[in-house]
């Protein structure tokens, strides 16, 4: 039997400064260097960073880009997700699109080292409520 797994400790993400990244991922998704952890970016190993309650970890690793990339994806509850569609149109501005995955929605973006992201919800019926309201039919 495979032992069990508690939850993803930290994804590598390569970017080509740390520290510009550290502070694009602060401003458009806050999340910050953990300090306690900032020793291993000496050299070649990642700047860590965080969400505030610590369940999220990205390593910061500086390097050229690498050919095949995953997406992270992130989840959020439906308010939070309509909240973040408006942050991010304010962040990029410009509207990100909220794509209907019938059973879920997703706003897809990426870092300005083309790392991409998911930001998505399952409260599918809350959230194309709530779209219908906010732009008088649903966003494709």
């Amino acid at each position: 039997m495979t032992p069990p797994l508690a939850d993803i400790d930290h994804v590598h993400v390569f970017v080509a400064n740390q520290n510009a990244a550290a502070n694009w991922y602060r401003d458009v998704l806050g999340l910050c260097v953990v300090e306690e952890l900032r020793q291993w970016s000496a050299g070649a190993g990642p700047l860590t960073i965080a969400n505030a309650t610590g369940t999220i970890h990205l390593a910061l690793f500086e390097r050229a880009p690498e050919k095949c990339r995953s997406t992270i994806a992130l989840s959020t509850s439906a308010g939070d997700f309509l909240a973040w569609r408006e942050h991010l149109a304010n962040v990029f501005n410009h509207k990100v699109d909220a794509v209907d995955h019938a059973v879920s929605w997703s706003l897809y973006f990426s870092d300005p080292d083309g790392n991409p992201f998911e930001i998505t919800s399952y409260e599918h019926t809350a959230i194309s409520s709530a779209l219908r309201r906010a732009d008088g039919r649903l966003a494709q």
